[in-house]
């Protein structure tokens, strides 16, 4: 089996690549390498029903994707519908250049061929007899909230929006904006786009509107589909209001969006409070409903644009990640095929939000692609209680559960007792995704949620490749606590030094990959000399992911966090993810995130943020026994500064810990927080501050 890499990173990128190599060595005694022996394996009976059931099946098609990639990703390509097949010349349906010495970068697959993702996500199912299936589950943030959609319903959903766009004057490569939370108007958006052949700017509905403002004026939509408002957990947000300070904002600079679609929730606020600007804003149930519930399809280019989805970028100013479509379709479905050992009769809860490229490709369009029953969830986790999951999983009988770290390491301070409530005998198989999940995190997941029975698909992956990188293949091989483990069909993952030198065997090195892979993405949207600078000047040759990693003597893969996550205290570089998973290793801490401080002495210092498990009070003896588990797991060097009391972390609506206003509250630059209104709970910025001094 060739060799492989490891768990979940993130998109920024620092180009000094030299500076933070150091960090790299510093990885071998943290809580994830302490688990590196520790294999767990699906039972028996798993792996007889398992698509990939063994590492020969995996290592027989693995091999044929690296040297054959083009037939091997021609074949699955071909059981989706196409109107134009592509051209093949010698058998190649790819073009690749990853090397800026060469020219510029440019990726393409199955280029000319002609298709369309909503007709393979939709039409194709309906008439293959499969319309009185459901599509979606929908579960309200409130308990007593509901519904569902077969694929014939959602289909002639999708259709009626498609057409009210193209009324509007909305045609092929136009850009669409949505800012909608989790209601089923959000992938039917997505989808009717899709179906006229537009581009869709997804906006998480939450994000500020400046925020906002900024991708309205990047991608310029000819309409902005919203929602007046929403409840998320015991709040409401008043997403209307947000939208027309948006549009207030581009507007003053020269970018006018004309039509506003607004769906009205009258649960969270009435229509007549809703802010309203006539001749732009439409109530969404006033229009969609007189449109004909057919429409033709767009059949597009499969290198024509799909979607543009915004990544935070180093420089402050957003990054447009474009994907296209052919690839895209052809990828998606295959790792959610694959990683999730999809089967028919599954039922697939991702509680992740659209906004975010998870809700792109694994609760929207890999699920659909493969037929699946699909549960959407418009609340939190662990609301109005910490058994909310548990209690969906076993009122849709789940199967396959796809959740964040963050959230598990919530519900799991909350104890067992919330988790043993429910059944959740539906479960078979787990999944994380979004960040490093610790060992501790992954084994009560398994041993508690999944009761030792429910392989966990631990996904490395980036919004920038589009689908899954590194990850396990449930019943194929045994898994390690806080490791991917191997590649996906056709990632050719390399390890290598700051010179850009690949490196073998056990090591620790920059996560590269080198060839492309059907969802590449392309570019980054009018700025591609930046998309050139960012993923391939710093290895030249070779797409730079901006993760360290570690690979084991086993070949097993495990990230050790962003090479630009690094303190350097008294010439010692220690990386924020080695220290804060050895923080989380003590048995009476639920997380932690750490920073770097200024000091006087040592150059750097760290600053550790902790949040508690349920129920345990601060301490001084607490502080020093979470200082002795750094200790006893990296070495004095790296014991923390400063213990600041945490009763939760700031992060987004995904769950992505906002290091920056750690970083000001450490310093006590409090005049310099900048904007928190897209974090989950502004709240938790000045309970933060209270507890300084504590």
């Amino acid at each position: 089996m060739a060799p492989p890499h490891s768990t979940n990173g993130g998109s920024e990128h620092d180009s000094s690549t030299a500076a933070a190599f150091a960090s790299l060595d510093t990885v071998s005694h943290s809580e994830s390498f302490n688990t590196e022996h520790e294999l767990f394996d699906a039972g028996h009976k798993f792996k007889e029903g398992a698509l990939i059931s063994s590492k020969e099946k995996y290592a027989a098609m693995y091999t044929r994707s690296i040297k054959d990639p083009d037939g091997f990703w021609s074949d699955i390509a071909s059981e989706f519908y196409w109107e134009t097949k592509w051209p093949e010349e010698n058998g190649k349906v790819h073009t690749e250049n990853f090397d800026i010495r060469k020219g510029p970068v440019k990726v393409e697959w199955f280029k000319g061929g002609k298709t369309n993702i909503c007709y393979n996500a939709l039409d194709r199912h309906v008439q293959a007899g499969k319309g009185n299936q459901v599509a979606f589950y929908w579960e309200g943030n409130s308990p007593d909230l509901d519904g569902c959609l077969t694929y014939s319903e959602l289909l002639q959903r999708v259709c009626q929006l498609a057409n009210f766009l193209k009324d509007k004057g909305v045609k092929k490569g136009d850009a669409v904006a949505i800012y909608l939370p989790m209601l089923m108007e959000l992938p039917i958006a997505m989808l009717a786009c899709a179906r006229i052949g537009a581009v869709h700017s997804v906006v998480f509905a939450g994000f500020s509107a400046e925020s906002l403002a900024q991708r309205v004026l990047d991608c310029k939509p000819k309409v902005i589909i919203t929602c007046n408002a929403v409840w998320r957990g015991p709040k409401v947000l008043v997403l209307k209001t947000i939208v027309d300070e948006a549009l207030t904002i581009s507007l003053a600079q020269g970018v006018s969006v004309d039509v506003c679609l607004t769906y009205a929730n009258d649960i969270a606020l009435a229509r007549e409070k809703t802010a309203w600007q006539d001749g732009r804003d439409i109530w969404y149930q006033d229009v969609i409903p007189n449109f004909a519930s057919s429409c033709d399809i767009q059949w597009v280019d499969a290198e024509d644009p799909l979607f543009l989805l915004y990544t935070s970028g180093s420089t402050g100013k957003p990054k447009g990640v474009l994907h296209t479509t052919g690839g895209y379709m052809v990828y998606t479905a295959t790792t959610f095929k694959y990683a999730f050992d999809y089967h028919q009769e599954d039922v697939y809860w991702c509680t992740a939000d659209c906004g975010w490229i998870t809700g792109h490709s694994y609760v929207t369009y890999g699920p659909l692609l493969n037929c699946a029953k699909v549960v959407l969830f418009e609340g939190v986790p662990n609301y109005p209680d910490a058994g909310r999951c548990w209690e969906i999983v076993d009122k849709y009988n789940v199967t396959i559960f796809y959740t964040a770290p963050t959230a598990i390491r919530s519900l799991m301070r909350s104890g067992d007792e919330p988790v043993k409530r429910y059944s959740r005998k539906s479960l078979r198989v787990l999944g994380s995704v979004g960040e490093p999940i610790n060992p501790s995190a992954w084994k009560w997941y398994y041993e508690v949620v999944g009761d030792e029975r429910c392989p966990i698909s631990d996904t490395w992956w980036q919004t920038e490749t589009g689908g899954f990188m590194i990850t396990p293949l449930p019943g194929a091989w045994a898994l390690k606590p806080g490791s991917a483990t191997f590649p996906f069909f056709g990632i050719q993952p390399a390890l290598v030094d700051e010179n850009g030198k690949e490196l073998e065997g056990v090591c620790n090195g920059y996560l590269c990959i080198k060839g492309s892979w059907p969802s590449t993405f392309r570019t980054l949207y009018e700025d591609h000399a930046r998309y050139e600078t960012t993923y391939f000047a710093p290895f030249k040759g070779y797409y730079f992911s901006g993760d360290g990693c570690h690979r084991d003597a086993d070949g097993y893969y495990w990230l050790t966090g962003r090479v630009d996550d690094v303190i350097n205290v008294s010439g010692h570089r220690i990386g924020t993810a080695e220290v804060e998973s050895a923080l989380v290793s003590h048995s009476q801490c639920a997380e932690a995130a750490v920073v770097a401080i200024e000091h006087e002495v040592k150059g750097q210092g760290i600053y550790a943020f902790v949040t508690l498990k349920e129920g345990v009070s601060y301490s001084e003896e607490l502080r020093t026994s979470l200082r002795n588990a750094v200790r006893h797991q990296i070495g004095a060097f790296a014991s923390p500064d400063r213990i600041h009391w945490a009763p939760a972390l700031p992060k987004t609506r995904s769950g992505k810990i906002m290091r920056r206003i750690l970083r000001k509250i450490a310093a006590k630059q409090l005049d310099e927080l900048g904007d928190i209104s897209t974090l989950a709970d502004p709240g938790v910025v000045q309970e933060l501050i209270d507890l300084t001094d504590v």
